[in-house]
């Protein structure tokens, strides 16, 4: 090789690898479209100006004079002539053509801000603002750079109930500017529930003075037997002036607000201030638990409609939005099926069932809300019995409603459940704050692709955007709220705003670490252990489980220990993985140096006589519920109480039947299963269940048999058997079948879940 050509070599190594590690300093969240280095630095000081070519832009210039005054020592002057230190803002939508697109240049003397629009001004300015933060340790010197950014979805949303716990003004306008700084441009306000209505309607004063208050409220968690109260009356309600206080803060950071006002379902709160409303009448009072409830308004009265129509006459003048959002979800039709005015109504329309009451329900609704120039969104129940004409679907049980919409020719804003739930938990600590369900970490909401598979190029259009929602049933703090929704709404952002081929999880992770600081000092209450470990196990038909723990903490080491004992520094360090034979208790514990992060990491292994033994089940398991691991009933593992870690089978309105063979003919003398009951999410304990052996899978012969499940939980069954010699274990589970009336999920099939049969 010459040594021209050597040089070469060296100087591009030595150019990537600089203009790599120079990259790392701009870290801004969404990720941009382009970064472009620039080898200079523009220095923020006491001669900073910022130029104003615009009276349009007046608003955005001051945002970003007050922003850099807060974090510097220097004021910023607004002058209308270039100086030798100044920041410029302008508008040039055949520069950037891209709706809310912005460019970014920083050079020596100048930074260059111009936006497709002055949306896409003030997304430049948050980059800026960011990279400004970073710098206040390296002498307010921003890197130089050109950036070229513009979002991929129009909408990217962020979600707050307020219905269920009601929140200060103040805190609203923080939840804003944070949804702002991350480019997310839509709040979605929940301003009515079971448990409280949040907004003023002058025409119905009791709105106020009745639906906005429940007597007291849960304490604990709505799974919890019997439930406690803490017998206080709660709740408050936001004046029209306040309402349209908040959405004139949100429009000067470019948010736009949406409203949802519940129907026809979550509506207790309105029918105890109105009870002609419902279908029953009577005396109705605003829930004080957590979970969906059967009195609904009445769709055979037409005075729902009438109070309805004057409620959105209100709504509609304080919120400029194109859309508003009715809820139509999880609406029971147990009150319809026995109304006269319901039945009537579904004669006189000639509607074939419930479901289509609903849908006629929802398309006067849309009518009226189309005959004030606006689009009516809500959940995806709102496809059951046919879907309004110009109707947005916000598909949340899945992406399947969804997906059905957009095929049907409808804009359709995914938020599923699975991904994009921040009420879930973050960790799988025992004593995390109490949160709604299941697991939902940081890496599996930016795991999340708003495009499925199932849709072709054409049918992608309808996908507007995402949103993550977080619902407030176990969040009645402000700092609690910000627990949850941090930072896995900086995932969110990157994936409503960034190319779908720019992400990257490590390097999103790289970036969020330096936003760290960032949140601090915006006095963020927010989950900082987003590096745990994390696991993986497998097991071999040997009946050895191999286990994998990782973190993505830089220069981090994982110790741990198999004695039950907690980790510390001193202890052997985890390499690649770790072979696991027998009982015993793996604890773990990340270490920087002799500094532990997080919490310890702590997994049981329950070893005994059918580790590894085949089961054969006459029914499949169905949906999440169905794991793709080998002996996910028999690898000594123990599902936990948020139920998605893969080691939980499910069984839809079928019954469990399992087989197992042992392999040989051995003496039993225990049998066991764990079994979750959790009414609240349809998971039903069987009726009975019962366990039989046999010595040639031929002759079976019962020795248990129980219907005694009292956990509201885990159920752990532990049966003591009379010795006996057996090859085949058979375990026999009766599903509750339909959930009875007054139990959440009325009518649908109840969820049997199981896990770990153990044999000894």
């Amino acid at each position: 090789m010459s040594k021209t050509k050597s040089f070469f070599i060296i100087f591009l190594m030595y150019f990537f690898t600089s203009n790599y590690t120079f990259a790392q300093s701009i870290a801004i969240i969404p990720k941009p479209v382009s970064v472009q280095l620039i080898k200079e630095k523009f220095t923020l000081n006491s001669s900073t100006s910022i130029l104003q070519t615009s009276a349009s832009l007046s608003r955005n210039v001051q945002f970003l004079q007050e922003a850099l005054h807060t974090l510097t020592p220097f004021s910023f002057p607004i002058t209308k002539n270039t100086t030798s230190n100044f920041i410029q803002l302008s508008i040039d939508a055949d520069k950037v053509t891209q709706k809310e697109g912005y460019q970014l240049i920083i050079s020596k003397n100048s930074i260059q801000l111009t936006g497709h629009d002055e949306a896409g001004v003030f997304y430049g300015i948050q980059s800026l603002i960011q990279m400004a933060y970073q710098a206040q340790n390296k002498g307010f010197n921003l890197s130089g750079c050109r950036i070229e950014d513009y979002p991929r979805f129009t909408y990217r949303g962020l979600h707050l109930d307020v219905g269920r716990n009601f929140f200060p003004l103040s805190f609203l306008k923080k939840y804003i500017d944070l949804l702002a700084f991350y480019k997310i441009n839509t709040f979605h306000w929940h301003l009515t529930d079971d448990q409280g209505w949040r907004i003023e309607i002058k025409k119905y004063p009791r709105l106020q003075s009745v639906a906005a208050f429940r007597d007291e409220t849960i304490i604990g968690h709505k799974k919890d037997s019997p439930h406690r109260f803490d017998g206080k009356k709660y709740g408050g309600f936001y004046s029209q002036e306040e309402v349209k206080a908040l959405v004139k803060y949100a429009s000067e950071k470019y948010v736009t607000i949406i409203p949802e006002i519940e129907m026809p379902g979550h509506a207790q709160a309105a029918l105890s201030a109105y009870p002609h409303l419902g279908c029953v009448g009577g005396s109705y009072k605003a829930a004080t638990f957590w979970g969906v409830f059967e009195d609904v308004f009445c769709a055979g009265n037409d005075s729902t409609f009438t109070f309805l129509q004057d409620v959105l006459d209100e709504v509609i003048p304080l919120f400029p939005s194109k859309y508003i959002h009715i809820g139509g979800d999880e609406c029971p039709k147990t009150r319809w099926k026995v109304c006269p005015k319901c039945q009537k109504r579904m004669k006189d329309e000639h509607l074939a069932d419930e479901h289509e009451l609903q849908s006629y329900f929802i398309q006067k609704m849309e009518k009226y809300l189309n005959s004030k120039n606006r689009e009516l969104i809500g959940w995806d129940e709102i496809l059951e019995g046919g879907l309004s004409p110009k109707a947005t679907v916000m598909s949340w049980r899945g992406e399947a409603g969804g997906i059905a919409a957009a095929k049907q020719k409808h804009e359709v804003i995914m938020t599923p459940e699975s991904h994009l739930y921040l009420d879930y938990y973050q960790s799988l600590h025992a004593d995390e704050p109490t949160a709604a369900a299941s697991f939902t970490p940081l890496s599996k909401v930016y795991s999340y692709e708003p495009f499925s598979t199932e849709l072709n190029h054409e049918d992608e259009q309808y996908i507007k955007g995402v949103q993550a929602n977080i619902w407030t049933e176990y969040t009645p703090q402000p700092e609690q709220v910000e627990y949850m929704v941090f930072p896995r709404a900086l995932a969110l952002s990157e994936i409503a705003w960034s190319l779908k081929t720019h992400k990257n999880y490590d390097n999103f992770l790289s970036r969020l670490r330096q936003h760290r600081s960032i949140l601090q000092q915006k006095k963020v209450n927010f989950f900082d252990r987003f590096e745990e470990i994390t696991y993986d196990f497998s097991m071999e038909k040997s009946g050895k489980s191999i286990v994998h723990l990782s973190t993505t903490l830089p220069n981090a080491k994982i110790h741990y220990t198999v004695d039950g004992k907690a980790p510390n520094s001193n202890d052997k360090v985890f390499k690649n993985q770790h072979i696991i034979n027998k009982s015993v208790i793996l604890k773990a514990q990340i270490f920087v140096g002799k500094k532990a992060y997080g919490k310890v990491f702590e997994q049981a292994f329950e070893y005994h006589k059918a580790i590894a033994k085949n089961v054969i089940l006459k029914y499949h398991p169905k949906a999440n519920y169905n794991p793709t691991t080998p002996y996910a009933l028999t690898n000594g593992l123990t599902g936990n109480t948020r139920y998605n870690n893969t080691q939980w089978i499910g069984f839809s309105g079928e019954n469990l039947d399992a087989t197992i063979d042992l392999e040989s003919i051995q003496s039993i003398s225990t049998l066991g299963l764990n079994l979750l009951k959790y009414h609240w999410q349809k998971m039903w304990e069987p009726n009975v269940l019962i366990f039989s052996t046999s010595e040639d899978g031929i002759s079976y012969k019962e020795v248990y048999r129980t219907s005694n499940f009292p956990a509201n939980g885990i159920n752990q069954i532990r049966a003591k058997i009379t010795p006996t010699k057996a090859r085949f274990i058979k375990i026999q589970a009766e599903n509750k079948g339909i959930i009875p009336a007054g139990e959440y999920g009325v009518g649908a099939k109840a969820w049997l879940l199981i896990d770990e049969i153990y044999v000894e």
